[in-house]
Parts: C-alpha cells; sequence; structure tokens
C-alpha cells in the first residue's frame, strides 16, 4: 500500500508538472497570437488611411534599390514598412509556414522617430527580422524552451541598437529550434515552422524561421546565428544568400544563447551573428551598417575594422580552391554537381581552379568540433531540459546527449561522432582540446598559404531535407561545422536546383561508410526536384569583403 501510494504521489507531481509546463507553452502561443493580431490591424490601418498603390513594387525591389528611394523620397519608410507586414499577413506566409513568433510592437514608435531624424542611415526605413534569442527591448528570448518564457528582455541586444542607429527597423522575430542545437526548426512552443518552398520539406536551422519568412516574401533582412551552420544551412534549404563572418567581427553570440551551451564552447567552437537575404548586394550592405563607430562605441571588443568596400568592388580574377567532397559525408548528387558546374563558370571567366582537400576531416568532426562544443559532455544542455518537455524533433539527438559516459565511449568507436560527446575530464583535457583546435588551424592555414589560395569553393548541405530528418544527422554538418572550428568567414550562394537525373542518381547514393547516417541522408533529401541548390564561399579570417566579392561572382556567373 505504501508502495503504491508513493508510485501514486509522483506520477501526480509528473503530471502536474507536465500540465503546469503545457499551460506556459498555451500562454506563450495566446501571447504570439495576439501580437500576429496586432501587426494585421496595424497593416488595416494603414490601407484605410493611406492610399497606397505601390505595394506590389515596392516588395519587389532589392534592398540596394529600396535604399535608393527611401533616401531619395521616393518611397516613404510606412509604405515600406506597412507593405512588409501586410506581406506577411496578405500571402499567408505566417499561417502558411508558421515562422514568426512575435511582432516588435515598438517599430511604429520607431518609424515616428525615424521620419523627425535629420541624417539617414545606411540601412534607412529597412525592415528587418530578428531571430528569436536576439534580445530585443520587452520581448523575451525562449530558446524555444519554457524556462525562459516569463523574462522579458529590459534592452536591445547591441546589434539592434546598432541597426536601429542606422535607420533599420526590427518589425518581427522568427522561430527556432528548441535549444538551436538542431538544423531544423521546431520547437513544442511555437511548434514547426515548414519550408515556403516545400512544405514537406524543413526550412533549415536553427535560423529556420529567418529563412522561411525571406523566401516566403515577408522580410527582405535577417539576422541570425552561426554555431555549426545555423545561418548557412537555412540559407541552402531556403535558396537564399547568408554570411557567417568571423567570430568578433561583427558581434558575438549574445549571452541569452549561451545557456544552451557550457561557457568552455566559447573558446573551442566560434559562434556568430550574421546577415541572410536574397542576394548578396543585400549582405554586403548590411556588413557596411554594422561595421560602424556605433558598433564599436557600444562593444569596444568588437576590432574597429570598418567595411572594405574596394575590396567588395575589385574585379581582380581570384585564384580560387575547391573541392566536391569532404570524405566523410557523401554528398548528395546535386550538391557536387553544383561545386563541378560553379567551377566550370569560375574558370570560363578567367579565374585559376585549384583543388584542395581539406586535412583530416574525421578527426575534426570527432575530436575538435563534437568535443568542443559538448566538451561538459552536453551536461549543461540535459540540465537546461529539467522543467521542460523534448521536442520530437530533438529527441534522437537528446537521448544520445543523456547517455552514460562508458556507453558513449563504446559507441564512439563503432559509429560517427553523433555519440562521441563524453566530457574533457580536467582543465588539462580541456587546454588541450583548445590547443588541438589552435594547431588544426595553422596546419590548414598553412595548406592554404602553400596553395596560394584567395577563397575556397565547396559544398553547402542540402538540398532542403524531409522533416525530422536534421535532429538524426547532425554529423552532417561537417561541410559547415569546419569552418566553425576554423573561425573562417563563409558564406552561401544558391547557384541550381535539383534535377530529375539528381534524384535518379540518388538511388544509387550509398555513402562512404554505408551505415545507418549515410542511409538517413539518403532518405532526408528525398523529393527534391525543383529545390535550391548552393554552394559554400570561404575566406581567411578578418576578410569578410572578400568572401562577399567571391558569393558575389558566383551569384553573377549562376
Amino acid at each position: 500500500a505504501l508502495l503504491c501510494s508513493s508510485a501514486a504521489a509522483v506520477g501526480l507531481l509528473k503530471w502536474l508538472e507536465r500540465r503546469q509546463i503545457q499551460q506556459k507553452m498555451e500562454e506563450a502561443r495566446r501571447t504570439r497570437d495576439l501580437a500576429l493580431e496586432r501587426m494585421e490591424k496595424a497593416a488595416r490601418w494603414f490601407k484605410q488611411e493611406v492610399v497606397c498603390t505601390q505595394t506590389a513594387h515596392i516588395l519587389s525591389l532589392t534592398m540596394v534599390e529600396l535604399v535608393e528611394k527611401l533616401k531619395e523620397g521616393s518611397l516613404s519608410p510606412e509604405s515600406v514598412l506597412y507593405s512588409y507586414i501586410g506581406k506577411v499577413k496578405a500571402l499567408e506566409v505566417t499561417r502558411e509556414v508558421n515562422c514568426v513568433i512575435d511582432f516588435i510592437h515598438g517599430c511604429e514608435d520607431q518609424l515616428q522617430k525615424l521620419k523627425k531624424q535629420k541624417e539617414k542611415g545606411l540601412l534607412y526605413g529597412i525592415p528587418i527580422s530578428i531571430k528569436d534569442h536576439i534580445n530585443c527591448k520587452g520581448h523575451i528570448s525562449s530558446g524555444g524552451m519554457v524556462k525562459f518564457l516569463g523574462q522579458v528582455k529590459e534592452e536591445d541586444s547591441v546589434i539592434v541598437q546598432v541597426l536601429k542607429s542606422q535607420g533599420a527597423i526590427p518589425f518581427v522575430k522568427t522561430n527556432i529550434p528548441q535549444t538551436m542545437i538542431n538544423y531544423d526548426c521546431s520547437n513544442l512552443i511555437f511548434g514547426q515552422t515548414l519550408n515556403p518552398l516545400n512544405h514537406q520539406k524543413s526550412p533549415g536551422g536553427s535560423s529556420g524561421g529567418e529563412g522561411a519568412l525571406i523566401a516566403g516574401g515577408g522580410s527582405i533582412l535577417g539576422i541570425g546565428s552561426d554555431v555549426a551552420g545555423s545561418i548557412r544551412l537555412p540559407s541552402s534549404f531556403c535558396g537564399l544568400c547568408g554570411l557567417k563572418p568571423t567570430g568578433s567581427r561583427i558581434r558575438y553570440i549574445p549571452t541569452s544563447v549561451l545557456f544552451l551551451l557550457p561557457p568552455a564552447f566559447v573558446l573551442a567552437v566560434t559562434g556568430m551573428l550574421g546577415p541572410m537575404a536574397r542576394d548578396v548586394d543585400s549582405l554586403a550592405l548590411c556588413m557596411k551598417a554594422l561595421l560602424c563607430q556605433e558598433m564599436f562605441r557600444l562593444d569596444p571588443t568588437v576590432p574597429p575594422l570598418p567595411f572594405d568596400e574596394e575590396v567588395y568592388t575589385s574585379s581582380k580574377p581570384l585564384r580560387i580552391g575547391y573541392y566536391e567532397e569532404d570524405g566523410y559525408f557523401q554528398p548528395s548528387p546535386s550538391m557536387k554537381r553544383a561545386i563541378q558546374q560553379t567551377r566550370k563558370l569560375l574558370e570560363d571567366a578567367g579565374h585559376t581552379l585549384v583543388p584542395f582537400a581539406p586535412p583530416k576531416i574525421d578527426y575534426m568532426v570527432d575530436e575538435l568540433f563534437t568535443r568542443g562544443i559538448f566538451s561538459d559532455g552536453a551536461a549543461h544542455l540535459v540540465d537546461c531540459f529539467k522543467g521542460d518537455i523534448v521536442d520530437p524533433n530533438l529527441k534522437s539527438q537528446f537521448n544520445t546527449y543523456r547517455l552514460p559516459t562508458l556507453v558513449k565511449r563504446i559507441l564512439a568507436i563503432i559509429l560517427k561522432p553523433i555519440v562521441k560527446v563524453s566530457a574533457c575530464r580536467s582543465a588539462k583535457n580541456l587546454w588541450d582540446q583548445h590547443g588541438a583546435v589552435a594547431v588544426y588551424r595553422t596546419e590548414f592555414i598553412a595548406k592554404w598559404r602553400k596553395l596560394r589560395l584567395d577563397v575556397m569553393l565547396c559544398p553547402a548541405l542540402g538540398p532542403a531535407f524531409n522533416h525530422g530528418y536534421a535532429g538524426k544527422l547532425f554529423a552532417a554538418t561537417s561541410y559547415t561545422n569546419l569552418y566553425n572550428v576554423l573561425n573562417f568567414p563563409a558564406g552561401v550562394v544558391p547557384v541550381s536546383t535539383v534535377t530529375r537525373a539528381d534524384e535518379e542518381e540518388l538511388k544509387r547514393y550509398r555513402g562512404y561508410y554505408r551505415d545507418p547516417w549515410d542511409k538517413r541522408l539518403k532518405e532526408a533529401v528525398e523529393g527534391a526536384v525543383g529545390l535550391p541548390v548552393a554552394v559554400q564561399c570561404v575566406a581567411l579570417p578578418w576578410q569578410e569583403e572578400l568572401c562577399l566579392r567571391f558569393m558575389k561572382e558566383v551569384e553573377t556567373l549562376a
């Protein structure tokens, strides 16, 4: 009787805890729905009060064209903002793909202040979407987790302050996967975000809400973050351009995301914020706006290096390293074809292409990236789930992370490093880990220098995955996480679409190891005919302008 009573009491407590979590989620969803209603009312008010016949024209303009028309006064900031607010609702972008989680209501007050300013910044009147975890005054940064829902931020993050100082208008926050340690885009609070190009596909992650909103036409510029490819993967999946800068070139990932990772990860694997847009010129303009005196004043840890326009606009032929595969995860047929076609276009345009083999990728993924990002054996991440419910799309990863250390070590011998997350057991182990990253970076740069390379062309993971696969294929990020370990600037540019021939060739895909992960990758990318295929462009640290110049060249030729 005592045992039965105890079991019943434990069961009741668990039920009450789960019910409390669900109530918090329901409240967050109600708040989101009210915010979207407020957006709709704002757009409706503008339509009633102001006759705007230019909405379709506004939405068809590139960001550079839009900036020019706003500065010359042929378009007003109101018409642009409300056109995009209306677009989010009018074309059902949010209702169809579930990408917006909050309306930044202060954008209307900011609009009025902007009209009174004499000096127009580089992004004057441009509406911008912001990833969930980036702090905006008066709003939460949930990380897709219940425990952070009640924490309303008291001030804007540095990057939001700088964007506003340049005349940009942050107007919505976008969805992310729970914990952001996943490149799908789903959490139990706000649900699954879909790819606007194909609803059966993921938009990628963790900046998936940004990818879906921009690709769906609801935003012209967004700010994401990237620890293993979280800007580049959604850009690849959604057919966008995205840039992961060098770690401190703009602003390091804010502390609001670090609750998901141990502090030691800061040194071993570099994460950063960066822009996402429909074309490379928009990324360049955003970088130019961010690399300003206001950024250097607000954050003295950012090196005071203004954007070098001369490098970006140069037409000097480039010496380009390239590789079609990394020897760790066999690329899908469309990934490989994208590199082959882009290489040919670059050679025909007068550039020099040099074969390159990235050194020791298995070692980089196993020992440097996986152990670097989970240097505590993922204990901190597992602790974050106390008082929360794990999203089904994250369960495969989460169950791996909480395995006993001995089991992880045994599995790591026979399986890919998705299970190689054993902790650095001493300060010396941690120092050795950081030292190994530095040695690998030195070796990589030496190989780069020996070949006298300017930039690198390499695959971007894709095409877009079917739902539910990203959480089971964390190791497939080897093509992107390499450049987080190295801390090199890297960007993604769409160059083609998946063909029926690619789909036929996929039927013969086996992978390098012919293990469950290789089989899953084949299943993940099936059924993607017509979806975008991207390539990745890379430069050495602090050479964002050169990276963007290379991306622009690829974009123009493709």
